[in-house]
């Protein structure tokens, strides 16, 4: 009864200060930093800090999303996060990566891993704690966080994970095959699939397996949050569930919250309980990983 009453009291206060969930108070300083080129691309973070001084801060390497062929790492939704993490406590990587309508999956996922050790090569000068990162993302950039960590907790590849400690996924798609089936109607995330992977599941079967982190589980994946809303219209729900059935079934540590209500992006605008409870987990859940 008493957590239920507190549970209330935060609900009514948040509802009467904020006027949006994620809404923080004060500035945050950060950084923007090259951390690659491409011919004449510069792929660029954003290190967004705490107020509190700290030697080093645990980080949260977080990606946009926009169906890999659009978005930007400085959009309003994806600063808003940057801040409400470093509200928090926790430092974050904001990164672009190049998109899809000239490039490949496989570029994409170069620049994620390039960023990744941009900020582990440079910890010391930026502050973080290479030992203590979570990855996450928003759809797309969700996607990202949960292929790198889950292939490469498959093959054992120490080195490619080393500091690793955990993935928050929002929204995203383990199995690229679900943005085709018959519960999903958006015509955005088949063309978004089908400009990325060059093709369609049935023309390119292979690149939609290869390419999706529910066929990489394995009994070393690192703990993982998977937040979904109930009604997406862009990534279908089933496909965080499917995800959340195969960890489980690997004894991975993991946790699916799914808003009945919600759709894609849904933090940003539905001021909530189950919202401010998602994004409380959120936090807990990136913290507990780095005890």
């Amino acid at each position: 009864m008493t957590i239920f009453i507190s549970n209330i009291a935060l609900y009514i206060r948040n509802f009467f200060i904020t006027k949006a969930p994620m809404e923080t108070k004060g500035t945050f300083r950060f950084h923007t930093y090259a951390y690659k080129e491409v011919g004449n691309t510069v792929l660029k973070l954003d290190l967004w800090y705490p107020n509190h001084k700290k030697h080093a801060y645990p980080l949260v390497l977080f990606a946009h999303g926009g169906g890999w062929i659009s978005g930007f790492r400085n959009q309003p939704r994806n600063v808003t996060w940057c801040k409400f993490l470093a509200s928090k406590g926790l430092a974050t990587a904001n990164i672009d990566y190049r998109l899809a309508v000239r490039n490949s999956m496989e570029d994409i996922l170069e620049d994620y891993t390039d960023a990744l050790h941009f900020v582990r090569e440079n910890a010391v000068n930026l502050e973080i704690d290479k030992d203590r990162i979570v990855l996450m993302g928003l759809s797309a950039g969700g996607h990202l966080a949960l292929l790198y960590a889950s292939f490469y907790t498959f093959l054992e590849q120490s080195a490619k994970t080393e500091g690793i400690k955990g993935v928050a996924a929002y929204y995203s798609p383990s199995d690229l095959r679900d943005l085709f089936g018959k519960e999903q109607r958006s015509l955005f995330a088949r063309f978004a699939a089908m400009a990325t992977l060059k093709g369609s599941p049935n023309k390119r079967p292979s690149q939609y397996f290869y390419y999706s982190p529910i066929e990489w589980i394995s009994e070393r994946m690192v703990p993982t949050l998977v937040v979904h809303g109930k009604k997406d219209m862009i990534v279908p729900y089933t496909s965080s569930i499917n995800f959340i059935k195969k960890l489980k079934s690997k004894n991975v540590p993991c946790k699916l919250m799914v808003h009945k209500e919600g759709g894609h992006g849904f933090e940003n605008n539905m001021n909530d309980f189950k919202t401010m409870k998602i994004l409380e987990y959120t936090i807990r859940f990136i913290k507990q990983t780095f005890k």
